[in-house]
C-alpha cells in the first residue's frame, strides 16, 4: 500500500509530502480549483452567467488567478516557522 502512495505522490504534486508548507498546499488547492473551473465548460458558463460576464472574460480572469496562485510565499522567521500576516505565531 505504501508503494502505491509513493507513486501517486511522484505523479500528482498536489498530494503533498512531509515537507509541504501550508503555503504550498494552499497554492496547489487554489491552482487545482481554477484549472477545474476552466476545464469544465458547463461550470465555466454557469460561473460566467452568475458574474454577468462573457465566458472568455471569466476564463481569462481564472487563468490569471491560476497562474498567480495565493501570492508570494510568506517570510520565514529565524526559527524556521512561517510568519502569519507578518506577525509571529
Amino acid at each position: 500500500m505504501s508503494s502505491i502512495f509513493k507513486l501517486r505522490q511522484q505523479k500528482y504534486i498536489g498530494t503533498g509530502h512531509a515537507d509541504t508548507t501550508r503555503h504550498e498546499w494552499t497554492n496547489n488547492i487554489v491552482r487545482d480549483s481554477y484549472a477545474s473551473y476552466i476545464g469544465h465548460p458547463a461550470l465555466l458558463s454557469y460561473m460566467a452567467l452568475g458574474m454577468g460576464e462573457c465566458r472568455e472574460v471569466v476564463r481569462a480572469r481564472f487563468v490569471e488567478k491560476m497562474v498567480r496562485g495565493v501570492g508570494p510565499a510568506p517570510v520565514e522567521r529565524e526559527d524556521g516557522e512561517e510568519a502569519v500576516d507578518g506577525a509571529a505565531k
